[in-house]
């Protein structure tokens, strides 16, 4: 039987206000204040479906709302705190830097260019089912996993 394999993959499991809610908790925990500019970058990156990287996750800030004054290191706290927070997770580009994404996808892998850098999610079947038979197989209890797989897309081998 042929696995099913579904790309871009982007259904979020929880709602903004909900989200919005969790926010407003973990910044209380942290002794951080609740601002307008701290919203916007979560609002930003729950309505993006692409992979950002801090910088233009703070481009598409500065563009949508030019007079906010949401400055590049409160980009990079908010999503270090998210992040720690496993609100977001990342993607590591080594010297390139992060690429960050909304953690309330349903889960799915990736499939990453070294050349120009796509980023294609998607989820297969078969994958899973191993994965957890791999995990059952040595009386591991899986809590998490992520997969990433390298090479380079069609478009840039066409090169």
């Amino acid at each position: 039987m042929a696995s099913k394999v579904t790309t871009n993959f982007n259904t979020k499991t929880v709602g903004y206000e909900e989200l919005l809610n969790d926010f407003k908790v973990l910044l209380k925990k942290n002794n951080l204040k609740f601002t307008i500019q701290r919203e916007v970058i979560l609002e930003t990156l729950y309505n993006s479906n692409e992979h950002l990287t801090p910088e233009l996750l703070y481009n598409l800030i500065q563009e949508k709302y030019p007079d906010l004054n949401t400055g590049i290191a409160t980009v990079y706290r908010t999503l270090s705190l998210l992040e720690d927070s496993n609100v977001v997770t990342s993607l590591s580009f080594g010297a390139q830097g992060k690429k960050y994404e909304l953690g309330t996808k349903e889960h799915h892998d990736h499939i990453i260019c070294t050349e120009c850098g796509t980023i294609t999610e998607f989820v297969d079947e078969k994958i899973e089912e191993r994965q957890h038979a791999i995990t059952d197989t040595l009386g591991f209890k899986m809590l998490d996993h992520s997969m990433q797989i390298y090479g380079i897309c069609k478009k840039c081998q066409n090169k």
